[in-house]
């Protein structure tokens, strides 16, 4: 069964076509630049050029970076704020003339790990971190899902989020070392420890290949691993998601 999966980002809004009995990508990714302002009526225009270029036709998972709620928007940290409350999945509904079926970007990543990656078959309390514009965070024990759970918003200083200090964006911007930069990470791992205290922590996104970059900055007393699909891993859930609603 295959399944076109759209993971939406702060920087590129990416799609493939996936086979999700396997969770193999059977067509290159195709990625577009996330329009400048993240609104709304922009990014549903690029989602479209993206089903367009594949010529695609059926059911269509999608990743998102917020809140989502029965496919309704309800946060904005690294999108636009005229998302708050839209329902996303109609609007690319509307756009595209497809039933979208709209998760959590972090969940979608951490759907992928968690039925072909290295939180396959799991038990315990596992927590996926997708490192990119922001900090996602997807939470499943003994294999089920737990939605919505957006640890990289959390505080961390006065007027500064976590993700506002230790995204990969943030290393970019202030063109920081990974040393330095992992040692900001820790710190983030550090509390999601102290909050949840996970079995395991699967590292998704971009900065995830990376590891052997930062690994030694980070102490934190629970396994971390790099998931296999590192940037890929959103747009595989993503069709994961999809399927499960079929």
């Amino acid at each position: 069964m295959e399944i076109l999966g759209i993971d939406v980002g702060g920087t590129g809004i990416k799609g493939a076509i996936v086979n999700v009995e396997t969770g193999e990508l059977v067509t290159k990714r195709y990625r577009i630049p996330t329009p400048k302002g993240a609104k709304p009526d922009d990014m549903a225009d690029v989602v479209a050029k993206i089903v367009q270029h594949f010529n695609w036709k059926g059911e269509v998972g999608c990743g998102f970076p917020a809140i989502i709620n029965h496919g309704q928007v309800l946060t904005a940290t690294n999108i636009d704020d005229s998302w708050k409350m839209i329902h996303a999945d109609e609007l690319f509904s509307k756009r595209t003339g497809l039933e979208f079926h709209i998760v959590n970007d972090a969940d979608a990543a951490g759907l992928a790990a968690m039925t072909f990656g290295a939180g396959k078959d799991k038990k315990g309390l596992v927590i996926m971190i997708t490192i990119g514009t922001g900090l996602g965070s997807g939470m499943f024990y003994d294999g089920t899902l737990i939605p919505n759970i957006e640890l990289g918003t959390a505080p961390f200083r006065k007027n500064m989020t976590f993700e506002q200090y230790a995204a990969d964006s943030v290393r970019k911007r202030e063109e920081l070392s990974y040393k330095k930069w992992g040692k900001r990470f820790n710190e983030f791992l550090n509390f999601v420890k102290y909050l949840a205290s996970p079995d395991l922590i699967i590292l998704g996104g971009g900065a995830s290949k990376k590891l052997h970059k930062f690994e030694e900055q980070l102490t934190v007393d629970v396994p971390v691993v790099a998931s296999q699909f590192e940037n890929e891993a959103g747009i595989v859930g993503a069709a994961i998601a999809s399927k499960r609603k079929l």
